[in-house]
């Protein structure tokens, strides 16, 4: 129903906004891909990943103990996470070398983000346990957020859509094009 050309929302009241389907989202809203148990395996897909080909896993870079990946759900374009190879679920379980090289991953990140995409600045943290947020509770991971200035304008905020500029096969293609040139 409308009124004067404005569609109604089901109480009757003036629906004014307009809407950007995104409907890749659903599966992550669902739950899919999120595994039934924080055990390690086939159904971590932070454990699947690195035996996946780079393309297909998203892999953007891989070191002795950790590697990089895109999240498959990310918050701006860009978004990285980086994760140690071994399936840890708390940042205390992790050892002094793996520490060492998310830190380094982390950094590392930034530069190429930077090179990349002009980030201006960055979000970088590890929700920890269900409780505190990790979607994949199981699997430690760190996140690495490029952000911009302006870059939390009123989609996000008013219409909880976030715009992507690139796939994120392109996204990981050109972010792992730049780790390999500055080696």
């Amino acid at each position: 129903m409308t009124e004067g050309g404005l569609p109604l929302d089901h109480g009757g009241l003036i629906d004014r906004w307009q809407r950007i389907w995104v409907p890749h989202r659903e599966a992550y809203l669902r739950g899919e891909g999120r595994p039934a148990h924080d055990g390690p395996g086939e159904e971590c897909p932070f454990c699947r990943a690195p035996g996946m080909a780079e393309d297909e896993g998203l892999v953007v870079a891989r070191g002795d103990t950790a590697y990089v990946v895109m999240n498959l759900y990310p918050y701006n374009s860009g978004h990285l996470l980086v994760c140690p190879y071994r399936h840890v679920a708390d940042y205390t379980e992790v050892d002094v070398e793996e520490a060492a090289e998310i830190a380094s991953l982390t950094q590392r990140a930034m530069t190429v983000l930077r090179s990349v995409s002009r980030a201006q600045g960055f979000n970088i943290g590890m929700n920890q346990g269900k409780v505190g947020g990790a979607g994949i509770a199981g699997h430690l991971h760190q996140h690495v957020v490029p952000r911009w200035g302006g870059d939390t304008n009123f989609m996000p905020v008013i219409g909880h859509t976030k715009p992507m500029p690139q796939l994120l096969e392109e996204t990981r293609r050109l972010l792992a094009e730049a780790w390999d040139a500055e080696d």
